[in-house]
């Protein structure tokens, strides 16, 4: 008894070729050689990034001031093919980028996307991009959000920028006496999130800091991320590294600029804080651990923000941000 097979499955027992078949079995025995790489094929979308890549490299690597290019372009391809190096960083959002355009960022591509709701920043965009020569490059909603990352907010806009020029910390502080002013810095220790980086540098900035310290190790950097946490403000307000931060704190008490120290356990309160009209150091620590044992022992005071007992600690963007207040409010007062 022969068991019925699947329906539509073939039954068939002959063997040896069929007839009429002319060789194509033994075509397919020999194969059609190696498979060519995905980029050299020209229907593979690495193919065509590829030969988008190389006409945009043909054409100098530059669209016409101005122009949208759309996803078909090749500008807008390379962009693709290139999203992935180390030497540049994507900023996303409106403010973010308009602030980043306003101050001349050296952006090499400004990226909208396709049928995007034109407002007044939108617009301002567009002119400083057309006027300044940067490509415009039209490109889907999908390819600004693999852009902006997994938790990026782009508002249907992006600049691509070369990595963040950090200033040296002692320029800074000359610059800054040398226009008259009283310093106020804001040294971060430990500091490993981009995006509490970010939110510090904005409340620097509306707090009249002359600018942000950060150790050259176990910190954050000026990555995409801060920049879109701080709405900009990172185009604004200088941010320097420090090769030591103990070293380098320990230079300004030497020439007349007072360490603080946040700190849930410092011994001077902020609101009786009396050293915020003098040039002033805040340093923050991270959060967990506080202020590294070096730092605090270099800083002049440790001052600690009065909070309700209901409340175990505060935010170090916000804690930060409550000490520059105080201090420009002092500041503005006297």
């Amino acid at each position: 008894m022969v068991k019925p097979g699947r329906p539509g499955a073939g039954n068939s027992k002959k063997k040896g070729p069929s007839k009429g078949t002319g060789g194509l079995g033994r075509k397919a025995l020999e194969g059609r050689g190696p498979t060519p790489k995905a980029e050299d094929r020209a229907w593979h979308p690495a193919g065509k990034r590829k030969a988008a890549a190389e006409r945009y490299a043909a054409s100098g690597g530059k669209g016409k001031p101005g122009q949208r290019q759309t996803a078909g372009g090749n500008p807008n391809r390379s962009a693709r093919a290139k999203d992935n190096t180390t030497d540049t960083e994507v900023v996303t959002g409106r403010n973010s980028v308009l602030e980043a355009l306003r101050a001349k960022i050296p952006a090499t591509a400004f990226y909208i996307a396709q049928r995007v709701e034109m407002d007044d920043r939108v617009k301002e965009m567009l002119s400083i991009a057309t006027h300044r020569g940067i490509p415009v490059l039209e490109v889907t909603r999908q390819e600004l959000d693999r852009m902006a990352g997994f938790d990026g907010v782009h508002q249907g806009v992006a600049i691509k920028v070369p990595p963040y020029e950090y200033a040296h910390p002692q320029d800074l502080l000359e610059s800054t006496i040398d226009k008259g002013q009283v310093p106020l810095f804001v040294a971060l220790d430990g500091i490993t999130d981009s995006r509490n980086l970010g939110a510090i540098i904005r409340s620097a900035a509306a707090f009249g800091s002359h600018g942000v310290i950060l150790p050259q190790r176990r910190s954050a950097g000026v990555n995409s991320a801060a920049w879109k946490t701080s709405a900009g403000a990172a185009a604004r307000l200088p941010v320097a590294l420090a090769t030591n931060l103990t070293s380098l704190l320990k230079d300004f008490k030497k020439q007349g600029v007072f360490i603080l120290g946040l700190a849930g356990d410092g011994d001077v309160d902020l609101p009786a804080l009396q050293l915020a009209d003098r040039p002033v150091v805040i340093v923050a620590g991270a959060e967990g651990k506080g202020l590294s044992r070096l730092v605090r022992e270099t800083c002049d005071q440790i001052v600690s923000i009065p909070i309700s007992t209901a409340t175990e600690s505060l935010n170090v963007g916000i804690a930060t941000s409550v000490a520059l207040y105080q201090v420009a409010t002092i500041r503005s007062a006297s």
